[in-house]
């Protein structure tokens, strides 16, 4: 009876681990796998989450927007379709407006400040219980450097910038685009090549460290490297059930890698800069830096944006928001 019992359990206990095995999280994201954030942030996390579970937990990977479209990441795992995403939360400004802070412009200098900022406030306030809210969880959180503007024609003081038709990433980066006398057009990442390349554009809102991801290099004939023109954040988000339903030793597991993936990935997209700059040199490329008149009068330009974000916002912990993230990247 006794072996007859034991044999019985451990058949149930290989079953549950077989189970366990075979857990899969579908995750996607609009990144292609070639891009830095996916080289050294998504790929990274899920395999270092494999890894740390024994395999319990796995990752079925939908990258460049092989599941959804860049901005339906967010209503494909609350609706089941996906049970995780990376998502860019300027593409979700209707659903998480007060993450669309990081898209302001003039607040961190570099992808490892403005991430600690950002895991910070993640942990727990409005960005956290908006995103909540959403029915995700997330998981952890990271930024891009700084933006700078890439065009085909030099692009210094706002009368440069007047009446030109300029990429950005959301309403937020819309509104500095606006403040320079631009025409601000949002374009998801993988589709802004093609814009240029058609004369869709004049010039992009972008961060140097996905340039060579998008190939923009190829498209455009000028790009600033000393500018502050506003940031994007991801976020990793798993669909709150599936992350409920998960043994807390996972759940931990997946926090804790997150928070070293978001620092890797940071630090990663900050050291690759400087080498992108110097091969864009030698390759012809005008990569300038704006001169101290120009940089007063872009910002007194961009003075007022964040003022205006706080009123188009219209949610009465925007300003609230917006004072933590100051005090933050100001530390």
């Amino acid at each position: 009876m006794t072996n007859k019992f034991l044999a019985a359990v451990s058949a149930v206990l290989a079953l549950g681990m077989a189970s366990a095995q075979a857990e899969t999280l579908r995750l996607g994201d609009f990144q292609s796998t070639s891009h830095i954030v996916s080289l050294e942030g998504t790929t990274k996390w899920m395999a270092a989450v494999e890894k740390a579970t024994g395999g319990a937990i796995k990752f079925e990977h939908f990258p460049a927007q092989q599941a959804t479209k860049a901005d339906a990441q967010l209503d494909a795992v609350r609706n089941g379709i996906l049970d995780a995403a990376l998502l860019g939360t300027p593409y979700h400004a209707d659903v998480l407006p007060l993450n669309s802070v990081v898209a302001l412009p003039g607040f961190y200098g570099s992808a490892e400040q403005g991430t600690d900022a950002l895991q910070e406030m993640l942990k727990e306030g409005p960005l956290r219980d908006e995103i909540m809210a959403a029915g995700v969880t997330p998981i952890f959180g990271f930024v891009l450097p700084p933006y700078q503007v890439l065009a085909k024609e030099r692009l210094g003081k706002p009368a440069d910038w007047v009446s030109k038709d300029i990429r950005t990433s959301g309403s937020t980066q819309s509104m500095t685009a606006r403040a320079l006398g631009g025409v601000g057009i949002s374009i998801p990442g993988p589709e802004v090549y093609t814009a240029i390349e058609r004369g869709r554009l004049d010039a992009v809102l972008f961060p140097l460290a996905s340039v060579p991801g998008y190939k923009l290099n190829e498209v455009v004939s000028h790009i600033s490297t000393n500018g502050s023109f506003g940031g994007y954040s991801f976020v990793m988000v798993v669909q709150t059930s599936v992350f409920d339903g998960l043994p807390e030793t996972v759940k931990a597991d997946m926090i804790k890698l997150g928070a070293e993936t978001a620092t890797h990935v940071a630090k990663a997209q900050d050291e690759s800069v400087a080498s992108f700059v110097e091969e864009w040199k030698a390759a012809g490329i005008d990569t300038y830096q704006f001169t101290d008149e120009e940089l007063a009068a872009v910002g007194e330009a961009l003075g007022a944006v964040s003022v205006d974000w706080v009123n188009r916002i219209g949610n009465e912990k925007a300003q609230a928001v917006l004072d933590t993230y100051r005090e933050i990247t100001t530390k």
